[in-house]
């Protein structure tokens, strides 16, 4: 049963959190296990989801993309606030002002955009 809910829940993080969708108009319910989470759970949450999927969007291993995921998850979760860390607990993805960081991440180190 945790597995079924952390593998939905890097889905949902993969899917709208970790890579910045442009509107948060489409987003996925809220994630019920993000509630307690610290920032550096977060962060392996947002690395897991980046290599998952950099390595579809690059078509290479998931070792390959390690470093520039870790860059990514890093310093994103280490930009964002009090408040954009209480919004991702709230929800289980970034809110508008955290994925601005997070894309910003995204060009810093290297990664390729999902849309």
């Amino acid at each position: 049963m945790g597995a079924v809910v952390l593998a939905g829940g890097l889905s949902i993080l993969a899917s709208a959190a970790a890579y910045a969708a442009s509107s948060s108009t489409a987003l996925p319910p809220p994630d019920p296990t993000a509630k307690n989470l610290t920032p550096y759970m977060i962060q392996l949450r947002a690395f897991d989801a980046c290599l998952i999927t950099q390595s579809q969007l690059l078509g290479t291993t998931r070792e390959a993309v390690h470093s520039p995921c870790s860059c990514y998850a890093k310093g994103t979760v280490n930009s964002m606030t009090k408040d954009e860390i209480q919004a991702f607990r709230e929800t289980g993805y970034f809110n508008d002002s955290a994925r601005e960081k997070g894309l910003a991440y995204i060009d810093r180190c290297k990664l390729k955009r999902p849309f």
